[in-house]
């Protein structure tokens, strides 16, 4: 019975090892598993914020001029400050991964090898202590079993003493020798006895210690080593939540730039910025005048206006060819010419005025480099062994001369650009001429000049023209619009004047006419300010050519001679 119960009591124990091995075994790959979810979510977060980074990276201006020209828009701004805020909030994400990974994941990865190892010991202490007590239970066993088998020696020579000693037939000497023979055995009972008696009390202790102290204690260190993997877990768990918390501030100021961004976003500035970058300077064009056709007239101002009537012929209707200027495209493409007289007069006057200033940024940036290089020179000439004054001459004469060309430049521009100053149209221009006009015309007519015919973009109506080109540099390349070739349509007009050709003109525009250096050319209709004259050579030739490039004389007597040049 003490044997059953005694393995019964092992079994148990056993089972309880077995069960709380497997438990905490279990509660290792808990973590494990935890740790890969923290590492799966750090990865995410890593990759988030870097398609996010890149997200904002792919729409950040480009660096050029259009650029430039963007900045300029709130709504262009604003969307820059929500990528700057955007690739802020992924930096974010990249500290909640960093939190991660060095909060959790590596904190947990050393955990868990110290929780095997801790495990591993508590366990290793249980099966030894399980063993120990085994290992005494069978000396005890032994111990009793020798004692048990001693004591039945002992009796079968006492005995076989007595037997021996109630035989008569037996000598003295039988009886003497199965006398000691029992002694013997008895006195190795007793030492049996005593061995057992030790054994017994010994195991007892040990089993004592083994059940109330020796196990409890590993148990209690087992459940204490799995209290602590649960609390490892539970504050990870809170730290997993506190990472995000932590950001939310910052993350919230990134919104709270985006919200402003937005909010200060202002159509009507925007809008105004439209209106004065692509504002042309023209004028609208006056009324149309009435024309007599029942009166012969010679030809007056309103031959020029938007509808281009022509005198002595009648168009046929349906096919009125009054365009609205601000709606045609230009069909000049390309750069244009150097002096930008392919644009309309406010857009030029910007566009040379943004020259001037990059080519006085160019000319300040070569005076710096001079004057370094002056001041090196002196160092050099105070102190030669630091260096040959000579070695900076070369240098300082190839400044020289680039500032020279700069200087040039610049005054090239300045020339275009009080050109085009002096030709933008004015409240006080727009009154003198209409004046003008009605003291030289019985019938009342309406401010018909340049622009009149002229778009913002370059483009014209009925009679296209182009901008004046400066004299003093004639670009032979410049770009002339296309006019509306109606001269078939027109009657003759009358000469007003004559003009010599100054420079060579092409004239591959419909409406211009091709002249040489030095020709000689009637002039049938004077320059309205626009920067072109039309001129004939002979009956059927006739057309536009850049008033820069002749040399106008007008006749004195001519009726409604009136020149720009």
């Amino acid at each position: 019975m003490l044997e059953e119960r005694m393995g019964d009591c092992w079994s148990c124990i056993k089972d309880q090892f077995d069960n709380l091995e497997k438990h905490t075994q279990w509660g290792i790959e808990f973590v494990e598993k935890y740790t890969k979810f923290v590492k799966e979510r750090s990865e995410i977060e890593i990759s988030y914020a870097k398609q996010i980074r890149n997200l904002s990276k792919k729409y950040q201006p480009k660096k050029n001029s259009k650029e430039e020209e963007e900045s300029k828009y709130t709504f262009c701004r604003a969307f820059l400050t929500t990528l700057n805020e955007l690739n802020d909030y992924a930096g974010q994400h990249e500290v909640i991964a960093e939190n991660l990974t060095s909060l959790i994941i590596t904190e947990l990865t050393r955990y868990l090898q110290e929780l095997k190892t801790e495990r591993k010991s508590h366990f290793h202490d249980g099966r030894k202590a399980q063993q120990h007590i085994e290992s005494s239970w069978k000396q005890l066993e032994s111990s009793k079993r020798r004692f048990e088998r001693d004591c039945k020696e002992a009796d079968r020579a006492q005995q076989y003493f007595e037997k021996m000693d109630a035989d008569i037939n037996v000598t003295k000497a039988d009886v003497e020798k199965a006398r000691q023979q029992a002694q013997v055995r008895h006195q190795m009972a007793s030492d049996s006895k005593s061995d057992y008696s030790s054994y017994l009390q010994k195991f007892n202790q040990e089993q004592t210690e083994h059940y109330y102290t020796i196990i409890p204690n590993i148990f209690q260190k087992l459940q204490d080593m799995e209290e602590k993997r649960i609390e490892r877990l539970s504050v990870c768990m809170k730290t997993f939540a506190d990472v995000d918390r932590q950001v939310l501030p910052i993350v919230g100021k990134c919104l709270d730039g985006m919200t402003k961004a937005a909010e200060s976003i202002e159509p009507k500035t925007d809008s105004k910025q439209v209106v004065e970058s692509y504002k042309s300077g023209f004028e609208p064009p006056g009324d149309v005048e009435f024309e007599d056709y029942g009166q012969a007239m010679k030809r007056t101002a309103s031959e020029t206006s938007l509808s281009n009537t022509k005198e002595g012929k009648e168009k046929p209707t349906g096919k009125s060819k009054g365009k609205l200027w601000p709606f045609i495209k230009n069909k000049n493409k390309g750069s244009g010419p150097e002096d930008f007289s392919h644009l309309p007069p406010e857009q030029r006057r910007k566009k040379l005025q943004g020259k001037l200033d990059e080519l006085n940024k160019d000319i300040q940036k070569e005076m710096d480099q001079r004057d370094a290089l002056t001041k090196m020179k002196d160092v050099y000439v105070k102190n030669p062994q630091m260096g040959d004054p000579a070695s900076v001459d070369p240098r300082l004469a190839e400044i020289s001369q680039n500032i020279e060309k700069l200087q040039f430049e610049v005054q090239k521009f300045e020339g275009w650009l009080a050109e085009v100053e002096e030709r933008m149209p004015s409240k006080s221009d727009t009154h003198r001429r209409s004046g003008l006009y009605e003291t030289q015309n019985s019938t009342t007519v309406s401010n018909n000049c340049a622009q009149d015919r002229e778009s913002p973009d370059g483009s014209y109506t009925e009679e296209q023209n182009s901008e004046v080109q400066v004299k003093a540099q004639p670009n032979p390349t410049t770009t002339a619009p296309e006019f509306d070739d109606e001269f078939d349509d027109e009657e003759v007009l009358p000469t007003i004047g004559t003009c010599k050709a100054l420079y060579p003109f092409e004239g591959h525009n419909e409406g211009t006419i091709a002249v040489a250096e030095g020709e000689l050319l009637y002039v049938i209709e004077e320059d309205k300010g626009d920067g072109w004259t039309r001129v004939r050579r002979n009956e059927d030739e006739e057309g536009y050519v850049p008033t820069s490039y002749i040399e106008v004389l007008l006749e004195t007597n001519a009726k409604g001679a009136m020149t720009y040049i």
